[in-house]
């Protein structure tokens, strides 16, 4: 974002610049630049700084002729202005070379002449190509809407109670301003408890995000019919296969690693089926360990390679505890040389967070310890068993209004 100038904007309401006998910006001008973006911004004076420089220069240094690059500021000016505002930019320049020219008592001669045209066919041209931008980034505003409204479809934020179990999600894209990727998660109550799942789709763009779409469909049909977590990775397991029939070649190739988390209502327990994901972590009275499962079990849609044993690991998960899934762009994150985040050390750290401070956390953290550009997406769901008195409160404390004093 720019900086934006309180004030009148440079030039406007008539500016003169003495030094050119007087030549006025076009008051106009001014008006369709702060039209452009509401208000002008740092980056938008450098094509009238641009103007100014090589105007004053060329007054210092007549005999060098610098008002022949006047052409340079529409061309600039197509980056940053509407069709509008470059041609207000080449309307100015070309004023102020008419000026400079008349200062250099040049007017009307040939080289006079073709320095005119010269910032007449620039300023055309930089106006159609402020037209393709403008055109491109329509269209690039109009995708992100869909990546957006894609997002909300496929990753939609879980509710932050269910039951007794508070639910906070983080996820980010690798892909410069993407909105969705090959990572998922999801979280919902059932007549079994709260179940949970993330998962990371191997291979990267479009065919992952398809990929991890089907997969959480599959969770989300059958989450609440599926008598345990064995069960219902057997049906993500069979919704692949069903998916990998009707999809050209490549998407038998593809698979899942994913985690389930089932946590009863009425047991200090937790249920954890691990299908080649990186182990989750248990925060527990101030101490981490990672839940790593007592027999491997495949990733979805590798049944037919592994076998289909699924392995479900029970662990203790009372009321304070908080278990911490998360995709591999966060543990597989480096530093400067080449070091893996140390996330086991770090979260001894925010084992007394809640959720969302655990991950505002574990964000910030990362972005820290990254070096260079992050290749991968990450995505972290945090969960904690909470006493029901508290639930309560907190819920009693959003629905009663607050009683401000007069």
């Amino acid at each position: 974002m720019g900086v934006q100038i309180k004030g009148p904007p440079i030039a406007c309401r008539g500016t003169t610049v003495r030094s050119l006998r007087r030549v006025r910006v076009p008051g106009g001008l001014c008006r369709r630049m702060q039209a452009d973006g509401q208000t002008l911004e740092v980056g938008q004076l450098t094509p009238l700084v641009l103007i100014v420089v090589i105007a004053v220069v060329d007054i210092l240094t007549p005999h060098l002729e610098f008002y022949r690059l006047l052409g340079a500021a529409p061309a600039l000016a197509a980056a940053m202005f509407s069709v509008a505002g470059t041609l207000g930019i080449g309307v100015l320049s070309l004023g102020v070379g008419v000026a400079v020219s008349a200062v250099h008592h040049d007017l009307g001669q040939t080289a006079s002449n073709f320095t005119v045209l010269t910032i007449t066919v620039v300023t055309l041209a930089a106006a159609y190509a402020s037209r393709v931008r403008q055109h491109r980034e329509e269209t690039l505003a109009q995708v992100r809407v869909v990546s957006e409204t894609a997002q909300q479809v496929l990753l939609r934020a879980p509710p932050q109670h269910l039951a007794h179990i508070d639910v906070e999600v983080l996820y980010q894209a690798a892909a410069a301003h993407a909105r969705i990727g090959g990572d998922f998660y999801e979280a919902m109550q059932t007549p079994h408890g709260v179940r949970l799942i993330i998962g990371d789709v191997r291979g990267k763009g479009l065919p992952a995000v398809e990929t991890a779409a089907v997969v959480l469909s599959t969770f989300r049909v059958h989450v609440h019919s599926a008598p345990d977590l064995a069960s219902l990775a057997a049906s993500l397991e069979t919704g692949m296969g069903h998916y990998c029939l009707n999809v050209p070649d490549g998407a038998a190739e593809r698979f899942v690693t994913v985690v389930l988390v089932e946590i009863p209502d009425g047991e200090p327990i937790a249920r954890v089926l691990n299908c080649g994901h990186p182990a989750p972590l248990l925060l527990h009275r101030g101490k981490v360990r990672e839940v790593e499962p007592s027999a491997p079990s495949p990733p979805i849609n590798m049944a037919d390679l592994l076998g289909d044993h699924y392995q479900v690991d029970t662990i203790p998960f009372a009321t304070g505890d908080h278990l911490l899934l998360y995709t591999d762009g966060v543990s597989e994150t480096r530093d400067r040389t080449g070091v893996f985040y140390p996330l086991t050390q770090r979260a001894r750290r925010w084992a007394y967070a809640t959720p969302r401070q655990l991950l505002n956390h574990l964000h910030q953290d990362l972005r820290a310890y990254v070096h260079g550009i992050r290749d991968d997406d990450i995505a972290a769901l945090a969960a904690q068993r909470v006493a029901p008195c508290d639930w309560e409160t907190a819920e009693l404390g959003r629905s009663v209004p607050v009683q401000r004093g007069h």
